[in-house]
């Protein structure tokens, strides 16, 4: 049976469960019901399952029909810490959390792939189901290679999956390379001196430097990047003071740097401490700029893997509905940690017209379930095809 007639006869089961786990939302590496479910699934469908690294991860194995390559299909489990907006019945059911970006539906669509895929094992090799944890600005991606991921599973490629609202239900988009920024956080304290609001003169102040700092900031992609590189500086924080008449001693202040190339993130970098130091000596104060941990490296795909998505995506919808010129996203995602170890690619699954990730409204759209579920049994059938093996 094809992928999709396959899929769609477990439709509904997919929904119900989609909407199971969106209305029990768990933030990153507390995805422990989550997880139970999912090994639950696969123990029932009769597949080896692994369970623990990273804490809530859980990873299953299907053997096929012979002894070819292995594959890794990864699938993210964490929601957001966001109050939720909707007023549907599966909303959140947990105060200040909610499946926001659609992580759910993600979790929910390699599920049904490996129901489909366990009870044909028509491939010939090894395909690994990689559930994670934590991929929400906390790198769980990182923390089960660290934990021997790669080791324990070994594969030779690894794929991943995100719905993408405004791209319309039925097609794909698929890169070549560049899928998603890098991403580095910053913090910047500046220290002044302060005193009362009438007499500013007696003082140094750091509300003024920062203010000046913000703007300034906006220089370093308007003109100390090439205008063909990407990238974005944001000053997302500022805090300083706590009344009205009192100069205060110290700002805070905290942003993000995303950029695709480790020369133009390296530049952006040199420029933001250049500035920090200048307007420093310039108003009389003293900037530090500290780079956080929690950063995530660029997404980049290969593109010989990137083909096979190709492939397996238009034996699905077709080839007119799989897009393979998209501009990237400056968005991170922590898959990116999974391409540095193993050859693979990223993709899109479009969402129709539903809320933007991340939104208090968002909800992932059922009716693609089927088709991302299909999308994934195709790959692995391909990829690990007697032929190709």
């Amino acid at each position: 049976m094809l992928p999709l007639a396959s899929a769609r006869l477990i439709q509904s089961e997919l929904q119900a469960l989609r909407r199971d786990l969106h209305a029990h939302p768990e933030t990153a590496f507390e995805e422990k019901r989550t997880a139970g479910v999912v090994a639950a699934r696969l123990e029932a469908w009769g597949i080896e399952t692994h369970r623990g690294l990273a804490d809530t991860g859980v990873v299953g194995v299907i053997r096929g029909a012979g002894s070819g390559e292995a594959i890794g299909l990864r699938a993210d489990m964490d929601a957001l810490p966001i109050a939720e907006a909707n007023e549907f019945a599966h909303r959140s059911t947990v105060a200040g959390r909610m499946h926001g970006c659609g992580h759910d539906g993600h979790t929910a669509m390699l599920l049904g792939a490996a129901r489909v895929l366990a009870d044909g094992r028509d491939f010939d090799g090894t395909v690994y189901l990689i559930f994670q944890p934590a991929e929400e600005g906390t790198g769980g991606a990182r923390v089960m290679i660290e934990q021997g991921l790669f080791e324990r599973f070994p594969m030779h490629a690894v794929f991943g999956m995100h719905n993408w609202p405004g791209l319309p239900v039925g097609e794909f988009a698929v890169h070549a390379g560049a899928v998603m920024a890098g991403t580095d956080r910053f913090r910047i304290r500046i220290e002044g001196v302060g005193g009362h609001a009438a007499m500013p003169h007696l003082g140094a102040d750091p509300v003024l430097a920062g203010a000046a700092l913000v703007q300034a900031v906006q220089s370093v992609v308007a003109r100390a990047l090439d205008p063909l590189e990407a990238a974005v500086v944001s000053i997302t924080c500022f805090h300083a003071g706590d009344t009205f008449n009192v100069l205060p001693g110290t700002a805070e202040l905290a942003g993000t740097l995303r950029a695709f190339s480790p020369a133009v993130r390296e530049k952006a970098l040199t420029r933001l401490r250049e500035l920090c130091a200048g307007i420093g000596a310039a108003f009389g104060v003293d900037i530090a700029f500290e780079l956080q941990p929690g950063g995530y490296p660029p997404t980049i795909n290969v593109a010989s893997e990137a083909a096979w998505c190709v492939q397996a995506a238009a034996a699905v919808v077709g080839e007119d509905a799989v897009h393979t010129a998209e501009h990237p996203s400056m968005g991170a995602e922590d898959f990116a940690f999974h391409l540095q170890k193993r050859p693979g690619a990223y993709i899109w699954i479009g969402n129709g017209a539903s809320a933007a990730l991340h939104h208090p409204r968002y909800d992932f759209n059922d009716d693609i379930l089927a088709l991302g579920t299909a999308y994934w049994v195709e790959l692995a059938r391909r990829r690990l095809a007697r032929e190709h093996a």
